[in-house]
């Protein structure tokens, strides 16, 4: 127990000492609080600074892109405005990726109870991720799975619903995505796949496109498995629901 300097000469302790350090206690945590207070600020305004340019800015390469381990160079990748995507193939991403993308926030509750509950019975992390959450995921981060990364990007991914349109993210997730090896957006992947623009992607084209996108480095375009045809006659046959649901018009 530290001696006070009253208590070396045999006097009891002066109660300003006992003040004293007290306040020096409170002084450092008000310290550490403004601190904490000022990183979080910085950290804030930071994020902001990255997501909020994306309103009219089209993102040149991506997090995922400086990592690509591929060894493909260069990269294929061209930017495609959204008038210039034409129909099947953002209706055919939505069908196999996300199909509540325009009615939910960012993020899928449901999808993300499942997966936790997965993980408590010893199975391994699966993405859950919505196409809002892949956008902020292959912008910023990196691919491992793991807590910190999934709460980072739900952080990215509220910034992004919070200061972009519905529209505007699924155009920058269709040009971003990657579509095999080295190969990122749709315009690359249509000319590589079909030597076409996306615009003249036909359904089974943009279906097939689409069913790689969970796993582009495993499921092949050019040589497509069983499972593979069997994603794409599946998500054929979501996008001619969401087509009758007229889905679009809920992205305006």
């Amino acid at each position: 127990m530290r001696a006070y300097p009253s208590q070396r000469f045999g006097r009891p302790p002066h109660p300003q000492d006992r003040y004293r350090n007290e306040n020096r206690g409170r002084r450092l945590f008000r310290r550490l609080g403004k601190a904490f207070f000022f990183l979080a600020l910085l950290i804030v305004l930071l994020s902001f600074l990255l997501v909020s340019p994306l309103r009219w800015v089209d993102p040149p390469a991506t997090a995922f892109m400086l990592q690509d381990n591929s060894g493909i160079r260069p990269l294929q990748h061209e930017w495609v405005d959204w008038a210039d995507l034409g129909d099947a193939l953002p209706i055919a991403v939505v069908a196999s990726e996300d199909q509540k993308f325009a009615g939910h926030m960012g993020f899928d509750v449901e999808s993300i109870r499942d997966s936790v509950d997965e993980y408590a019975e010893g199975e391994s992390l699966r993405g859950a991720s919505t196409i809002t959450q892949q956008v902020a995921k292959n912008l910023y981060l990196w691919p491992s799975r793991s807590f910190l990364r999934k709460g980072i990007e739900a952080y990215f991914a509220a910034l992004l619903e919070a200061m972009l349109s519905k529209r505007r993210i699924l155009e920058i997730y269709l040009n971003i995505a990657e579509f095999g090896p080295g190969i990122y957006g749709s315009a690359a992947a249509s000319k590589s796949y079909f030597g076409k623009a996306p615009s003249a992607l036909e359904d089974t084209e943009a279906a097939l496109l689409a069913a790689v996108l969970p796993s582009p480095k495993r499921l092949h375009v050019e040589s497509p498995s069983s499972y593979l045809r069997e994603r794409q006659s599946w998500i054929i046959g979501n996008m001619e629901r969401l087509r009758r649901e007229q889905w679009i018009l809920s992205l305006e």
